[in-house]
C-alpha cells in the first residue's frame, strides 16, 4: 500500500480544495527560514468552492512561528480561502499536533472557535480530539490529535475496494460516532474518505466535526440527512472503489454518465449483498431507491441500528504459510508427502537398506543384552507414569468445584471461574479510549481485545495530567463474591500492572481511591498474569489497573488486555 501521512492532509480532499501552489510549497520545503502569507494580501490568490477570490489580514505565518508560545508550527499542509493547517509540534507536551490557522478577522472565525469548542466538549474517542480552541493576537487556532499511526481512507481505497468485513466495520463503527455525534447536536457535513482514519488495530477515526464545516462556511438545512447520505458514499465507495457520483472524487471515478445511481453488486461482481444494499438505503436521494423495499436510512441512528440487525460478517480466515524453515517428515519426504504421479500410482518410496544382522555367539548375546534392558526400561517408565497419574489424580479431582496449586508452600485452592456481568474502561480523568472494545476483554476470546490509543515519548500514557491515574479495565461480577485467583492475558508483554478490589458495599466505583484492597502488587509483566490469592477477597469490582505501557515502536508507547478470567 502506498501510504501517505494520515493525519497531514487534515482539510485537503478533491472535492473543491486547492493545495499549495508550487510556489508555497517550495517555500514550505525550504524550512524554517520560509514564509508563507495568510489571507488579504497573499501573493498567490487562493479561491473558494465558488471560484472567487478570499481575503483575510496580512498576517504572516512561516515554519518555526510559535502560538502560545507552545505549539510550533513544522510544515503547512493546506492553504485555502483565508484559512491554513498545518503539522505543528506541542513543545510543552513534546508531541505532535495538528492546527488550523484563521485571521481574527475573518468572516468564519467566530464559528469556528465555537464549533472546535462544541467539538471538543463531546470527548468520544471516535473523533480525532480537539485539544485547544484559542484566540490570540489577532489569530484564532484550533489544535487537534496528529494521527501518525492511522492512514487515510483515500489512500486504502487507492488500493483496491475492502473486504465485506472491514467494509462492515467501516460503516458500523462511522454510523455509530456519528449517531452519538448527533445526540450532543453535532454533525459533521464534510464526511468523505479524506476525513476518515483507519488505525493500525483496524479501528476508524472521524477528523473534522464541526470544524470542518465552519472552516468552509457550510450549512444545511437537514445536516442528518446529509451525513447519513455521506456515510452511505462512504460504504459505497469501499465496496466498488467508485465514487457513487458521475464526478470522480477523492482519487475514485465516478460512475457512468447518465445510468444513475446503481447498487454497488450490479458495479463490481462479488459484492456482499446485504452491504450493497444498506449503502443503498443510505443513499436514497434525488431519486434513488434501495434495492429491496427496505425503508431508507434518514439519519445515522437509523443507519446504525440496520447495520447492528444484519448478521455479523466475520474477518476472513487467515491462510496458512508454511514457514521457510519448516522441514519435511519422514513420511512427507515418502510416498504421504508426494502427490501421485500423472498415471495415477503413487512412486515408491526411496527404500533404505537394512543394517546387516549381528553374526556370531558373540553377537547373539549381545542382542539378548539390549532386549533385556529395553524391557526393564520399558517396565520402569511404566511404573514412573502409573505414579505421575496417580499423583495427578489426588491432586486434581475433576468431579470436585474446587481445584488446587502448590505454590511451594502447599496447596491452595484455585477455585472455579466466576461469571463477569459487565466491564467498563477505566479512565476516571478523561474520555474512555475504546469504550466499544471493552467486551472483547472479557468474551472468552483471547484473539480480541481492549487497546489503548498510542503515546508519544513517555510509557505513563504520554506523561498526560489527564492521565496520571492510568487506565485499565473494572469487571462487575454482580454481587459481592470471594475471589480466589485470578488468570489474565495482556495484549502485549511489558506493561506495568496491578490488580485492585473494591469494598463489597461499593457501588459502581469509578475512582481509584474507591479500590482499596491490592491482590497483586504493581509490577511489570509478560502476555499473562496468573495468581493465586493467600486468601480469599470478597468484592463485586475488580480493577485491573495499568500504569505504564510497553514500547510499540522507539517513542511510542501502547498496551491493552486480552482477556480477564476471575475465580472464587
Amino acid at each position: 500500500m502506498a501510504e501517505r501521512s494520515t493525519a497531514a492532509v487534515d482539510v485537503a480532499d478533491s472535492g473543491g480544495e486547492e493545495p499549495l501552489t508550487a510556489e508555497a510549497g517550495k517555500a514550505t520545503a525550504d524550512g524554517a527560514g520560509t514564509k508563507q502569507k495568510v489571507g488579504k494580501g497573499t501573493e498567490a490568490a487562493v479561491t473558494d468552492d465558488t471560484g472567487a477570490a478570499a481575503e483575510a489580514n496580512p498576517l504572516e505565518l512561516h515554519s518555526g512561528h510559535k502560538l502560545a508560545r507552545r505549539y510550533r508550527l513544522e510544515e503547512c499542509v493546506t492553504r485555502l480561502d483565508g484559512f491554513s493547517s498545518w503539522r505543528a509540534v506541542d513543545e510543552k507536551l513534546r508531541r505532535a499536533v495538528g492546527v488550523h490557522v484563521v485571521p481574527a478577522d475573518h468572516p468564519r472565525a467566530r464559528s469556528v472557535l465555537a464549533a472546535a469548542r462544541s467539538a471538543a466538549l463531546l470527548g468520544d474517542p471516535r473523533f480525532v480530539q480537539v485539544l485547544d480552541a484559542v484566540e490570540e493576537n489577532d489569530l484564532v487556532y484550533v489544535v487537534h490529535e496528529w494521527l501518525p499511526d492511522a492512514t487515510e481512507l483515500t489512500a486504502v481505497l487507492a488500493t483496491g475496494p475492502l473486504e465485506p468485513h472491514d467494509a462492515y466495520q467501516l460503516v458500523s463503527q462511522v454510523s455509530q460516532a456519528m449517531a452519538a455525534a448527533h445526540r450532543e447536536g453535532l454533525a459533521h457535513l464534510r464526511l468523505n474518505p479524506g476525513s476518515v482514519l483507519r488505525t493500525e488495530s483496524g479501528q476508524y477515526r472521524i477528523r473534522g466535526l464541526a470544524v470542518m464545516a465552519a472552516l468552509r462556511g457550510i450549512s444545511v438545512d437537514h445536516p442528518q440527512r446529509t451525513d447519513t447520505e455521506a456515510i452511505g458514499a462512504l460504504l459505497y465507495a469501499a465496496l466498488t472503489q467508485r465514487w457513487p457520483y458521475e464526478a470522480d472524487a477523492y482519487g475514485l471515478s465516478g460512475l457512468p454518465k447518465g445510468v444513475g445511481l446503481i447498487a454497488p453488486d450490479q458495479v463490481r461482481a462479488g459484492v456482499h449483498r446485504g452491504l450493497s444494499e444498506l449503502a443503498m438505503r443510505a443513499l436514497v436521494n434525488d431519486g434513488a431507491t434501495a434495492s429491496r423495499q427496505d425503508q431508507p436510512c434518514t439519519t445515522p441512528e437509523e443507519l446504525a441500528k440496520a447495520v447492528a440487525a444484519m448478521p455479523r460478517i466475520r474477518p476472513p480466515e487467515p491462510a496458512f504459510t508454511p514457514s521457510p524453515a519448516y522441514q519435511r517428515t519422514t513420511y512427507q519426504q515418502g510416498v504421504y508427502g508426494q502427490p501421485p504421479s500423472r498415471g495415477g500410482t503413487a512412486p515408491a518410496a526411496a527404500s533404505v537398506p537394512p543394517p546387516p544382522p549381528l553374526q556370531s555367539r558373540t553377537g547373539k548375546v549381545l542382542k539378548w543384552t539390549v532386549s533385556a534392558l529395553l524391557i526393564a526400561a520399558l517396565g520402569l517408565g511404566s511404573w514412573q507414569l502409573a505414579d505421575t497419574l496417580l499423583k495427578d489424580e489426588n491432586k486434581t479431582d475433576p468431579g470436585k468445584s474446587t481445584s488446587e496449586k502448590d505454590d511451594g508452600k502447599g496447596l491452595k485452592p484455585v477455585g472455579k471461574p466466576l461469571s463477569i456481568e459487565s466491564a467498563t474502561e477505566f479512565s476516571p480523568l478523561d474520555a474512555p479510549f475504546a469504550p466499544d472494545k471493552v467486551d472483547g476483554a472479557v468474551d472468552g476470546d483471547a484473539d480480541t481485545a481492549w487497546v489503548t490509543k498510542e503515546f508519544y515519548n513517555y510509557p505513563n500514557f504520554g506523561n498526560l495530567p489527564n492521565r496520571k491515574q492510568g487506565s485499565g479495565i473494572i469487571v462487575d461480577l454482580g454481587s459481592a463474591k470471594n475471589v480466589s485467583s485470578l488468570d489474565i492475558d495482556f495484549y502485549s508483554a511489558g506493561q506495568k500492572v496491578e490488580v485492585l478490589a473494591a469494598d463489597p458495599s461499593a457501588s459502581d466505583p469509578t475512582s481509584l481511591s474507591a479500590f482499596s484492597k491490592h491482590l497483586t502488587d504493581l509490577k511489570s509483566v509478560g502476555k499473562k498474569l496468573s495468581t493465586v490469592l493467600d486468601k480469599p477477597v470478597r468484592t463485586r469490582y475488580v480493577l485491573v489497573h495499568i500504569t505504564e505501557l510497553p514500547a510499540s515502536t522507539a517513542d511510542r508507547y501502547r498496551g491493552g488486555i486480552s482477556e480477564i478470567k476471575v475465580k472464587g
